[in-house]
């Protein structure tokens, strides 16, 4: 197989482990957390910048490199790799995840999914075969599978917090014709085993790169568990579990993952698509879960939101005018210590939060890059302690070093606090 996970070492208090993992354009440590380059790039990012961060894999958008520049002149450039400079593993999503997000502008039926491009709006056909031909094309390392992921919860019950969940509250089917949600899980779940057949027959290239399927169910746990067999069942070099972190609140978030990882093939990787928060991460890695992916790091930054242990903090606000303190007193990134990445400030000191307010008041490019590198190196810092607390067992410590993932663990694993507010 194209990629192979060696398990190291598994934890002796709960289902997570830790390892490594092989690909034709090297290795990544696992728990692993994969920053988003939607279009080919981490939004005003060098390569050797993300590199630094500590990042081993990151992650392209099938759908968008589709779209433009298309994926005949990615492989012409020697593939995505080449074509953005990365000199190590990438993996691309298929493109089902936009069959879910922009739900107010395709349909989905049994041959595929039909969008209105976002850049020109001309109608694009995507089906298994065509989302596995543009990832052969791409040439990443791990590709995935076109699933047909719906909402895990009805979403009349939806906690609308995104404009874009309100559009789809307003004009998708369930509001013109009615929604049965079992009826749609039901459908979802045997079409994506039967869009993963499809996958699988038109992959072109298995010896190079390797094709993860997804688990799907909402949050119907027996759904899920069937799901998951029908998937395993078929042969690949990894499997994921989708379709969470799409509406539903975090205790069924980990409810969902703690019974799904488990069902997944303990020498396989396994990967929680689109996920997410800290406490997110760290109860999916207790749960026995190796890989994640999500844009809040860059996305995040790019809104001068800035994650550190204790919580994210909005430099846009004024009191932060005249804070001279770095972002984050134990973050060693290119904000928080210049020194370290070859950036010689007066007096070695670190970039200010209120350098940085200002640079987002001023729109200056510069204080998204600053931040977007923080978060991802917060993100980065996060999965080495995760794979040291896996080896060692020390959560309590853990979680007084990370509070803002605290509600991940066990009751009696969580540090006890004072009430004074971090």
């Amino acid at each position: 197989m194209p990629v192979r996970l060696h398990i190291e070492h598994r934890s002796e208090s709960c289902a997570g482990r830790v390892g490594r993992v092989e690909t034709p354009h090297g290795c990544y440590d696992t728990p692993a957390f994969m920053p988003v380059g939607t279009q080919g790039t981490l939004k005003g990012l060098l390569p050797r910048d993300v590199r630094e961060t500590g990042s081993q894999i990151v992650l392209g958008n099938t759908y968008h490199l589709m779209l433009r520049p298309g994926p005949d002149i990615v492989r012409e450039r020697g593939g995505l790799h080449g074509f953005m400079g990365w000199n190590g593993p990438i993996l691309t999503d298929s493109g089902g995840y936009q069959a879910y997000s922009m739900s107010d502008i395709n349909t989905v039926d049994e041959d595929g999914v039909e969008f209105k491009s976002i850049i020109d709006g001309a109608m694009v056909r995507l089906t298994p075969e065509r989302a596995i031909e543009v990832q052969n094309a791409l040439g990443a390392d791990i590709i995935m599978a076109l699933d047909d992921c719906p909402p895990s919860v009805d979403p009349r019950t939806m906690n609308q917090t995104r404009l874009r969940i309100e559009a789809q509250r307003k004009k998708a089917a369930w509001e013109k014709k009615g929604y049965d949600h079992d009826a749609r899980l039901a459908e979802a779940n045997d079409r994506t085993v039967r869009w993963l057949e499809r996958c699988k027959e038109a992959h072109a290239r298995p010896e190079e790169q390797a094709l993860f399927g997804i688990v799907q169910g909402g949050v119907d746990l027996d759904r899920r568990s069937h799901n998951a067999e029908q998937i395993c069942n078929i042969e690949l070099p990894g499997y994921a579990i989708g379709g969470v972190a799409v509406g539903e609140g975090f205790e069924e978030i980990v409810r969902v993952v703690e019974h799904t990882a488990p069902l997944l093939p303990e020498e396989k990787p396994r990967y929680l698509m689109g996920v997410g928060y800290e406490r997110d991460i760290v109860a999916a890695c207790r749960a026995g879960v190796d890989m994640f992916d999500c844009v809040l790091p860059t996305r995040n930054g790019r809104n001068a939101n800035a994650f550190t242990p204790t919580g994210q903090k909005r430099l846009k606000n004024a009191k932060f005018a005249h804070d001279e303190r770095p972002i984050d007193d134990s973050c060693d990134c290119h904000a928080c210590r210049p020194d370290l990445h070859g950036w010689e400030t007066p007096g070695g000191g670190p970039i200010s939060r209120a350098y940085l307010r200002h640079l987002f008041i001023a729109q200056e490019m510069l204080g998204p890059i600053l931040v977007s590198l923080h978060n991802i190196r917060h993100f980065q810092r996060l999965m080495v302690d995760i794979r040291g607390v896996l080896r060692d067992d020390g959560w309590l410590a853990f979680g007084r070093r990370w509070p803002v993932a605290a509600d991940a663990l066990p009751d009696h694993l969580r540090p006890q606090t004072d009430g004074t507010p971090a």
